[in-house]
């Protein structure tokens, strides 16, 4: 027990450390302008690729917590988009049971898809609120298609407890919210893997998988394949999340346009987000979850940002949506000095 509470406080005070660097630099640096004018706020109510109900409602949440005036105090410009229609569960057709309700969740990510290329066309940054992670399938689609078009390719940072990077041979639950990540890298079934009609978005070379610590027996098997890097928590405790993020950014960044950033609420430790579908103890701190977002503002890298998985039926006065709030403010550069 005393080497695990050992851990535990050399892992806060490199993160205190880390935090400490940060604003001293923060002081002494003019922060340069954003690259974008204004930003987009997409919702996805959709729990089809899940296997609970509520996070359907998870953009509701987030709004009711106030986050386009979290964001418009940030003197940023806010444009909510309204939602991307969803086929109610109750009226969908599960299909096969290995990679249920497919059609719906590929007509949704076409959609969403389509407006977050809308957004970048409009010199706007696109945030998606989900939802469950399968809905970034069209978000990165999105971006990745944008930036395309210019003949630039796009980095991408997931944070998450989860791999999300089963298909369907590989699946324990036919859930396709356990798939976005291996069909943004271009594995699993066409219908998700070539929206846009193009695969991948992501290369493996300019993908960090951040905050991991559940992974199934094919995940981790098409992850040595390709070669992912994934830092697990693990490797946090060992390192800092400050160090940890720092190599995720210069993965993504090198060679690319920016950093499109997926986050799933779930990397935090459920102690500070209970309102997900799939905790799993062990993640990241309160302040670790401001400093992995406010690290990548510091970049101006950031080309867009998913927030999911918010489930305001298993959370507690809706703190996770008011959690999601903060960090998406961290991400787009609020600072405390």
């Amino acid at each position: 027990m005393s080497i695990l509470r050992g851990i535990e406080e050399q892992r806060l005070r490199d993160t205190h450390n880390e935090l400490f660097r940060e604003i001293t630099a923060r002081r002494q640096t003019q922060q340069l302008p954003s690259r974008y004018h204004a930003v987009h706020l997409i919702g996805v109510p959709m729990d089809l690729g899940a296997n609970r109900r509520g996070v359907d409602m998870g953009p509701s949440a987030l709004r009711i917590a106030g986050l386009q005036s979290a964001i418009e105090a940030l003197g940023i410009t806010v444009e909510d988009r309204g939602n991307i229609p969803i086929e109610l569960l109750e009226l969908a057709q599960e299909g096969d049971p290995k990679q249920r309700y497919l059609h719906e969740i590929t007509r949704a990510a076409r959609g969403l898809a389509k407006e977050v290329k809308y957004a970048h066309e409009q010199n706007a940054l696109p945030v998606t609120l989900g939802g469950d992670h399968s809905i970034v399938i069209g978000s990165i689609a999105g971006t990745a298609a944008y930036f395309r078009g210019n003949g630039q390719a796009i980095g991408l940072v997931w944070l998450d407890a989860h791999g999300d990077m089963n298909t369907a041979e590989t699946t324990p639950s036919g859930n396709i919210h356990g798939m976005p990540l291996a069909a943004t890298l271009g594995f699993g079934n066409p219908a998700l893997t070539h929206v846009f009609d193009f695969a991948p978005k992501v290369t493996a070379e300019h993908c960090a998988l951040v905050g991991t610590r559940d992974l199934d027996a094919g995940e981790k098997d098409l992850i040595r394949r390709i070669g992912l890097r994934v830092f697990p928590m693990s490797e946090v405790d060992v390192r800092g999340m400050g160090a940890v993020i720092d190599e995720a950014i210069e993965i993504a960044s090198g060679g690319t346009a920016g950093v499109h950033v997926s986050m799933d609420i779930d990397f935090v430790d459920p102690s500070e987000a209970a309102g997900v579908g799939t905790p799993a103890r062990g993640g990241a701190t309160y302040r670790e979850s401001h400093l992995v977002l406010e690290k990548i503002a510091t970049t101006k890298q950031l080309l867009a940002m998913d927030l999911v998985e918010v489930n305001p039926v298993l959370d507690l006065r809706n703190r996770t949506a008011e959690l999601g709030v903060e960090l998406i403010c961290s991400a787009l550069g609020k600072v405390i000095l």
